[in-house]
């Protein structure tokens, strides 16, 4: 079986045959940075992070580019706000972004353009625009620039819908508009916005539209057509609606398959910062959720399958992976081993059947059942094998317990100076069942049960584990 992908585009799931045999090239819009990110904003990179650990363990050669857009109505409101350049704010975002991500084990894309590195690309993209007839500079001396929309034909494909039936674009003040739903390809200076966000051009000063920028960015580093562009479900109208009529009516093929994420909502609403709504990646951590039990919770579900956030169900999740981390310490703790095994056909149809990581847990989960019988029993041979089949899927969902991202995030914690702690107790369990005192034993361990530790006596020696 090979991958399959539902395709917005054409509304169906199809077989994934990229356009170079061996190669992918995948572009997801990332964030727009004038506030940090919250899980709302991390279900985007976690989910798409899956796709690309699979696209790799498949056999690809993958070039995964997220772009940053730092120059944007909001990140201009946000500097206005704080009285700063808005590159100031948009880089303190973008940074706060990329450690947010490190410590949720998203791997890096392999480049990252921010908008305002690719004003000369944008230029002339929209003069291949206006020279084609798609576009056209405003008559009032503005210094905007605008794409005619009922000049293609095929707007609205994405979305499935006519433009006769949209709403104006979200532009501001129509202007000098042919049409109210033409969109801004560049905007010109606007006396309430800060005087350093411009930039010369041949229409005038002024600065990108939102949709112009991912369509120049697409061309400058995946060429005129691509495999993957993937997004948030928001996204399909009217941002990536704008970017095919762009790149079409350019001439450029464009993606070959539109990958959307459903969104993760918060009280049935979108999780947005204008709501007041937001959880952020901080506040879990400080409540107690580990970032590996967030990765874990933002990728069970399938992609495409709305998520609504409560902290049941995240504590719910956690649960869940707590069950696998238990089995894999225990396991290696016994067998020592740490070679990654074979991934169960199981597995593997799953995540071919459109990344349906839902249905390959259930696979973990049923292997780590049938595989804690054989750790109850002392068989090291049988659960040797279990352990790098289960830790070889759960690799490829970047939460193996044991992997250098994990293994490095626990002892960054309080694990290390609980260690020493239960330790040290359990030192003097030891000496006290030597000299055969029960009571004494029976007392550490009953404190230590009382303080939310399960201490479990092993062939090797006690080992203690939190109580979930």
């Amino acid at each position: 079986m090979t991958l399959r992908l539902y395709d917005t585009a054409t509304r169906s799931v199809r077989d994934f045959v990229p356009k170079t045999p061996g190669q992918v090239g995948v572009y997801l819009c990332g964030l727009t940075v004038q506030a940090g990110p919250h899980i709302g904003h991390l279900r985007s990179g976690v989910n798409y992070d899956v796709l690309r650990r699979w696209l790799l363990k498949s056999g690809y050669q993958v070039t995964f580019i997220r772009n940053i857009t730092d120059i944007d109505d909001k990140v201009l409101q946000k500097a206005l706000e704080a009285g700063q350049p808005f590159w100031s704010i948009a880089y303190a975002n973008e940074r706060l972004l990329a450690a947010t991500y490190e410590k949720l084990g998203v791997l890096p894309p392999t480049y990252e353009p921010r908008a305002t590195g690719h004003i000369p690309e944008m230029h002339e993209l929209i003069k291949i625009l206006i020279d084609k007839g798609y576009a056209y500079p405003a008559t009032d001396g503005s210094g905007d620039v605008y794409f005619d929309v009922l000049a293609f034909g095929d707007y609205g494909s994405l979305s499935n819908q006519r433009p006769e039936n949209m709403e104006p674009a979200a532009d501001g003040p129509a202007r000098s508009k042919k049409d109210p739903r033409d969109f801004a390809l560049w905007k010109g200076v606007k006396a309430d916005e800060p005087s350093n966000a411009y930039w010369p051009s041949p229409w005038g000063p002024g600065r990108p539209g939102w949709h112009i920028e991912c369509s120049a960015m697409c061309w400058r580093y995946l060429g005129e057509e691509f495999d993957i562009h993937g997004g948030g479900l928001d996204l399909t109208f009217p941002h990536h609606e704008n970017e095919i009529a762009q790149s079409h009516a350019a001439g450029h093929p464009f993606a070959r398959y539109w990958v959307h994420h459903a969104l993760l909502n918060l009280g049935g609403s979108k999780m947005a910062k204008s709501l007041g709504n937001v959880v952020s990646l901080e506040a879990l951590v400080e409540s107690g959720v580990r970032p590996v039990e967030i990765r874990y919770y933002l990728l069970a579900p399938h992609y495409r399958s709305v998520i609504d956030y409560t902290p049941a169900a995240m504590e719910e999740a956690a649960v869940g992976y707590r069950r696998l981390e238990n089995f894999v310490q225990r396991a290696f703790e016994l067998t020592g081993s740490s070679e990654l095994g074979e991934l169960p056909a199981e597995f593997v149809a799953a995540m071919d059947d459109d990344l349906n990581t839902s249905r390959a847990l259930a696979v973990v989960h049923d292997l780590v059942r049938d595989a804690n019988a054989a750790l109850a029993v002392g068989d090291a041979t049988s659960v040797a094998r279990w352990l790098g089949s289960i830790r070889a899927m759960l690799d490829v969902l970047g939460v193996d317990p044991l992997s250098d991202q994990w293994r490095s995030a626990e002892s960054g914690d309080l694990t290390r100076v609980v260690d020493s702690l239960v330790s040290l107790a359990l030192e003097q369990r030891t000496a006290a069942r030597a000299r055969k005192d029960w009571a004494a034993a029976d007392a550490v361990r009953d404190q230590l049960k009382n303080a939310g530790i399960a201490v479990e006596d092993t062939p090797a020696g006690p080992r203690w584990t939190l109580e979930s």
